[in-house]
């Protein structure tokens, strides 16, 4: 329980440049920590078989579950089997039935994997939105994009899209958008650019080159034959 769930913090930590070096007391104040905390938690209570404690961490785990569902809105299964490296990237309208889930599996909002899945493989990433239904199969190193419904199976390396998802394109690694700072770009008399506005870049102004005023070489010349 306690390792995976350090590897869930761990990967948690890494999609945000800003909090790396700064230790994982950071990320247990996050919205999305206390329902994977939850997950580990009670999945571990369900592989306690002593009598009467196992009743009581039942219990516990059971509250800590409906806590953990009005407050994030984020529901796990204690059934599931997710692998280490799990992350919940944004919370809310999230649902995970009890499937086998492979390590390194990243979930936004609005994803629902229902019961019944036939597997899903390692380094798996849910958009936005994203739906499983029935008994697919998801292989390794796959992208759902945002607001695709997946009915079929689907091969590793690549990412799916459309409702349902038919559209397959080779590729399955995700374009981490990772919170960090954006430096400024500077111009060219040094001073910093103002950042464009609805959707308008502004242009530098460029240079007009001048030509080269005429020499006084061919004066003399002409004098001469005038005279």
């Amino acid at each position: 329980m306690f390792e995976n769930l350090i590897a869930d913090l761990r990967a948690s930590q890494e999609d945000r440049v800003l909090e790396k070096g700064m230790g994982l007391w950071r990320v247990l104040f996050r919205m999305e920590t206390p329902a994977i905390v939850c997950y580990r938690f009670g999945h571990w209570v369900e592989h306690v078989n002593i009598p009467v404690v196992s009743l009581f961490l039942r219990i516990i785990a059971g509250v800590f579950q409906r806590f953990v569902q009005i407050l994030v809105g984020v529901y796990i299964s204690p059934d599931a089997e997710i692998g280490p490296g799990l992350v919940i990237h944004t919370p809310f309208g999230i649902v995970v039935g009890p499937n086998k889930i492979g390590s390194h599996c990243t979930i936004q909002n609005g994803v629902v994997i229902a019961a019944g899945t036939r597997g899903i493989g390692d380094n798996v990433y849910f958009g936005a939105g994203a739906k499983v239904m029935g008994g697919a199969k998801i292989g390794n190193n796959v992208v759902v994009a945002a607001n695709s419904l997946v009915l079929t199976d689907v091969p590793d390396n690549m990412t799916v899209i459309g409702v349902p998802a038919r559209i397959r394109i080779p590729g399955g690694r995700p374009k981490r958008f990772k919170w960090q700072t954006v430096k400024p770009q500077n111009g060219p008399n040094g001073k910093e650019q103002p950042a464009p506005q609805n959707g308008n870049a502004t242009v530098p102004a460029q240079p007009v080159p001048t030509q080269p005023a005429p020499t006084s070489q061919t004066q003399p010349e002409a004098v001469t034959k005038a005279q």
